[in-house]
Parts: structure tokens; sequence; C-alpha cells
């Protein structure tokens, strides 16, 4: 593999996962889910027992000989059938962080690029994220592919992309996007919904559509570059298949089979 692959890459599998994450039909015939509203009522919510839920897995199983010499084209194979199997933002990941004093925090952020030397998003570098990563690089990725009883769980180190990068990714953003990037002081303590909308409101007269707007200077890109990447595939009585690739000293790759 060589280059960044962004997210969505041109092809069929990508134009119906585009199409996905867009809120339109792609030509799997699949859309977004409909939003739920706050304040619907939910019958026998007080019944429900979260013990007396569980799934028998049936996967084909994961075996060493199936995979791919390393994690990033393998990954890529399990982000094609993701997407090919209809579901919805197969790029969304739970990104954790932890502070200098190992406080974790855990949030769900988009992929947007990968290639050999790792996962690509991004967000605004004040941050709750961002700032823990400044204090402390070591974060996880978890993709939770969970209609097809797989994960993936990474865990590296994040350093920022360069600006070239990052501003060539928000010059592909929506013009709302763009906006809302430069209008929201992300995870600072706001006094009400009207507030930030009042901000997206002013941004956007400073920026009418149409024309450039600028990469704000507190946003911009990470790239996680993987020590251990995890292939976890279910599987019945609940003996997962788990393979885990491990960084090796001379920068290559050694596949370990983990007990469920």
């Amino acid at each position: 593999m060589s280059g960044t692959r962004p997210f969505p890459r041109p092809g069929g599998l990508e134009r119906a996962a585009r199409g996905r994450l867009d809120g339109r039909a792609g030509p799997l015939g699949l859309s977004r889910p409909p939003p739920v509203r706050q304040d619907e009522p939910v019958s026998h919510a007080d019944d429900l027992d979260p013990a007396a839920m569980r799934a028998q897995y049936q996967s084909t199983g994961l075996a060493e000989e199936d995979l791919a010499a390393g994690p990033y084209e393998q990954f890529g194979r399990w982000f094609a059938q993701t997407a090919a199997n209809g579901l919805h933002e197969p790029n969304a990941m739970i990104v954790s962080t932890a502070d200098a004093a190992g406080r974790p925090s855990s949030r769900t952020v988009l992929l947007k690029a990968y290639d050999d030397s790792g996962f690509v998003f991004y967000t605004n570098y004040g941050s709750r994220k961002a700032r823990e990563i400044a204090e402390n690089a070591h974060v996880s990725l978890l993709f939770p592919w969970h209609p097809m009883a797989r994960q993936v769980i990474v865990t590296g180190t994040a350093a920022r992309v360069a600006p070239e990068e990052t501003a060539a990714y928000f010059r592909s953003r929506p013009h709302g996007s763009q906006i809302g990037a430069w209008a929201s002081a992300q995870s600072t303590v706001a006094a009400s919904r009207a507030e930030i909308d009042e901000a997206y409101e002013r941004t956007a007269a400073r920026f009418p559509e149409g024309e450039p707007v600028p990469v704000p200077p507190q946003w911009g890109g990470f790239r996680v570059s993987a020590e251990t990447v995890e292939f976890w595939q279910g599987r019945e009585h609940r003996l997962h298949d788990r393979l885990r690739y491990v960084r090796t000293e001379d920068g290559g790759w050694r596949v370990e089979r983990l007990c469920p």
C-alpha cells in the first residue's frame, strides 16, 4: 500500500458509503437512520434487563493464514466489506485518550484517511481530545462493526498532520462544516444552544456561501501511528477469534492470537 487513502475513495463501494454519509440513499438503497425524538416515550424501558440480552455469533472464523501481510492492508479488506454490507458510517471510530494523570475519555470521531503510516482524523486543537494528546500521545481507536460481529482495535501514538494535509481536507468539506469549525470553541462550556447558533450565524455572514473559507488556526488533523492492531471476529460460545498485529523493532509486524 502506498499513498494516503482518504474516505470516501473512488469506486462503487465508496460511492455507496458516500451516499450514506451524506444522508442520501446510495446504490445499495440505504440511508442514514431516521432522527429520534428526544421526548418520544419508550414503553417498558424500566423492564429491560441487560443481563438477559445476548446473541450467538455464527460468523465464519478468522485464521492466521487469512490475514494480509500488514494491518493496514487487512484493515482495508474489512473496511471495504463493512461498506459493502451497508453499515451506516463505517468510518465511525471511538477515539480514547488520557490526560497526564491517566484519566481517560472517549468519543466517536470519523476516520478521514489511512495509509501505511496511520489513521487520520480531524478536530479542533483546543478540544479535550487534542489537549489530552498534547499531554499524552498514546491513544486507542475502536471500530465497532457490530452487525458483522467484528471490531478493530488500534493502539498507538498520535501526532498532528502537516498543515498542507489539513488544508487539502478542509477544502473538501461542505461549506456549513467549514463554518462550524470556525464557530465552535469545541469542548468549552456554552451558556445555551442559542449562543452556539448565533456564533454560527455570525461566522456564516463573515464567510458567505461561494467564497473560500480559510482553515481555522485552531483546527487540524491527527495521525495515529499504530503499534498494535487487533482484528476481532465474533464466534459461537463466546470463543471469538482475536488476531493482533504487533509492531516489531525492525519496523515489521508479527501476529499473535489472543484468548477470547
